[in-house]
């Protein structure tokens, strides 16, 4: 439900602004409460309470907890400045609107069902159905439709497609409208979705608008944690509160000019990059050619001294941000004149070689083996080194390879990030480096469809993952400059969130280690545990509840941990594709249920650790009854382990999941 208040209901408004400011002084007081006492507890834990004798367990444990308490902390810096917007101001009249459907391989039906109400979208506009699958029945239904239809040229042949980054860049080529509202195949538009989100394009330096994505299709329970009320809220309202609410690529209205402005600045910083690769490998080119040349040889040197001094004066050209074309075509135009010397040059001297070889020829005596005189001559001018033309010709090819009409890509200005396999958090990033601004307006203004089964669900979420992982590792936004620090911490903690799989992995390795083996990580008394990490605790839930709002987080946390192997998978992948070039396939999630049965075989990982956990309790509770071990340890430990089980336990509704309405 909406959120905002209209200006009609003034004291409406003031009560609900009074509540605001009064929930947001007990949010800050918790975070304040939450990261004191955690930072008191991994004090103690570091410096007092490892066990060194099994350091082996004690540090990985202490390292897991010192990411939990670095990842509570990040997110009471999101909630610390939450933001409910009121209600944006009644749309400018008379904007030109494209409404993008992004599909590949959905349905017919699917994708006419939703291209049918966003062609009755209130505000004007024009429906484009942009299609990478570039099928003649969705062609033909669009046309019946009355709707654009938009799909790759001849130009993308054997080039990067991009996946849907790629689609989007294709289509505002072909398409003119001042905004975009980018939709998935299967959301389903509210007919008043512009009406409510075009008034904060007032503000000239917004650039993107994001509202909820929501799921009609999701059973009670939400089996499979498709809904996501606590980011699609109070975190997403909280990164408004930093200027940092993110595109999800989906159910966002975009501004033009500043795609196309990121666009031109990416395309202007690619060939930039291309010059200075260039330039300083003309750099090592010429001084190993330097290297050669006998010290002897006046000439030869001097033309790779001018050569050097040309392309130090071009790297100076381009630091001072002086014309690219003008810096390359100078020193093009410089190497050409050397060369031409150098030419003449040659050809003296092979002149004169060839003169000296006739005579050589003509005072030889009979004693001289002719094929042994003509192997001398051809090792002596071999080795000779006549010039520096073939240093010179590197160096020009180098400068030939940088093609400002990009020639590696479809197009040469790619306004959506193209550096993961999603396009949507690169995106935004980057437009908030430039200044930009963002709106996370809460209120639903689409409904689509949630992931009918266990397998897709995983796909859905590893492939976010990925793309979140590819990013935090291109482009660091702890390293962007032109970022606030709090816009760096924004987008660092989503990106910090999926390395929890690693986190999970010691949480449920220490219990097992305890109640198999008796070694504890943590060298303490009970007593002394309880009173520090307890509190910790108590007030990490407190946390939780308070930023929720009445809303459940409890299935949110329970998948955040127990998809572990996705989430270490994903940044395995992504390190193995930046660094070693191992492709990431964009995979679709598929929007129809199909013949489902139970797929425990996609969580066996989590099956097995259950198992263990259980044998561990078993083996636990003997110990304990035979008076092995240390008791309050042990129960401890089984307390543990029954809350590691509870998490698990989310899993197998998952795994059972037969689709909506089965």
């Amino acid at each position: 439900m909406y959120t905002g208040v209209g200006m009609s209901d003034g004291r409406n408004a003031r009560d609900g602004a009074v509540r605001g400011t009064a929930h947001l002084v007990i949010l800050r007081l918790v975070v304040v409460v939450t990261v004191i006492l955690g930072v008191d507890y991994l004090a103690w834990r570091w410096f007092f309470s490892l066990n060194w004798d099994a350091w082996w367990i004690a540090v990985p444990l202490v390292l897991a907890e010192t990411y939990s308490l670095v990842d509570v902390a990040l997110f009471g810096l999101t909630m610390w400045r939450s933001r409910s917007r009121p209600a944006a101001a009644p749309a400018q009249q008379g904007l030109t609107v494209d409404v993008f459907i992004t599909t590949y391989d959905e349905s017919v039906d699917l994708v006419m069902n939703t291209a049918r109400a966003a062609r009755d979208i209130r505000y004007p506009h024009s429906t484009w159905i942009l299609d990478d699958g570039a099928r003649n029945e969705m062609a033909a239904a669009a046309a019946q439709l009355g709707v654009g239809y938009v799909t790759r040229g001849a130009a993308w042949d054997d080039r990067p497609l991009h996946a849907k980054a790629g689609n989007l860049n294709n289509a505002l080529m072909s398409t003119e409208g001042e905004f975009l509202l980018v939709l998935d195949a299967d959301q389903v538009p509210d007919p008043r979705i512009l009406d409510r989100t075009l008034g904060y394009f007032a503000d000239e330096k917004v650039a993107l608008v994001k509202t909820p994505q929501l799921f009609g299709n999701v059973s009670p329970g939400d089996p499979l944690g498709s809904q996501a009320p606590l980011f699609y809220g109070p975190i997403q309202q909280g990164k408004d509160g930093w200027n940092s609410a993110f595109f999800c690529g989906s159910n966002a209205i975009l501004r033009r000019e500043a795609l196309m402005n990121l666009g031109i600045t990416g395309y202007v910083t690619e060939v930039e990059r291309a010059v200075i690769a260039a330039l300083r490998g003309a750099r090592r080119v010429l001084k190993r050619a330097a290297k050669t040349v006998p010290n002897d040889n006046e000439v030869m040197r001097q033309a790779l001294v001018e050569v050097s001094a040309a392309v130090e004066a071009a790297r100076a050209g381009v630091a001072a941000n002086e014309s690219l074309s003008a810096v390359t075509y100078t020193l093009q135009q410089r190497i050409a004149e050397v060369s031409r010397s150098m030419v003449a040059i040659d050809m003296h001297l092979l002149a004169r070689d060839l003169v000296a070889i006739g005579e050589m020829r003509a005072h030889a005596d009979g004693a001289w083996d002719v094929v042994t005189d003509i192997e001398s001559t051809v090792d002596m001018l071999a080795s000779r080194e006549l010039s520096p033309l073939g240093a010179m010709e590197s160096v020009q090819t180098l400068l030939r390879s940088i093609d400002v009409d990009r020639p590696d890509e479809a197009q040469p200005v790619m306004p959506l990030a193209t550096i993961s396999v999603t396009e949507d958090m690169a995106t935004s990033m980057r437009l908030h480096e430039m200044g930009w601004k963002s709106v996370y307006h809460h209120e639903t203004l689409a409904e689509g469809l949630a992931p009918e089964s266990l397998d897709a669900m995983l796909k859905q979420r590893l492939r976010w993952a990925q793309g979140t992982m590819q990013v935090m590792i291109r482009e660091n936004p702890l390293v962007q400059r032109r970022l606030s620090v709090a816009q760096r911490l924004m987008y660092f903690s989503t990106m910090w969130s999926y390395l929890s799989g690693f986190a999970a992995v010691v949480y449920f390795a220490a219990p097992i280690i305890f109640l198999c083996v008796g070694i504890l990580p943590v060298h303490t008394t009970a007593g002394e545990f309880f009173l520090r990490f307890l509190p910790f605790m108590i007030a990490n839930q407190l946390l939780f509840v308070v930023a929720g709002h009445g809303i459940s987080t409890w299935r949110g946390q329970q998948f955040s941990l127990a998809l572990f192997p996705i989430w270490i998978k994903a940044t395995t992948s992504a390190i193995a594709n930046v660094f070693f070039g191992r492709p990431l396939p964009f995979i679709v999630t598929p929007k129809n249920r199909g013949d489902i049965g139970p797929q425990w075989r996609l969580i066996v990982p989590q099956i097995v650790v259950a198992c263990v956990l259980v044998l561990a309790a078993a083996v636990g509770v003997v110990r304990l009854v035979s008076g092995i071990g240390e008791p309050v340890g042990t129960v401890v430990n089984l307390v543990w382990v029954a809350f590691d089980l509870l998490i698990l336990s989310v899993l197998v509704q998952a795994a059972r999941y037969r689709g909506y309405n089965s």
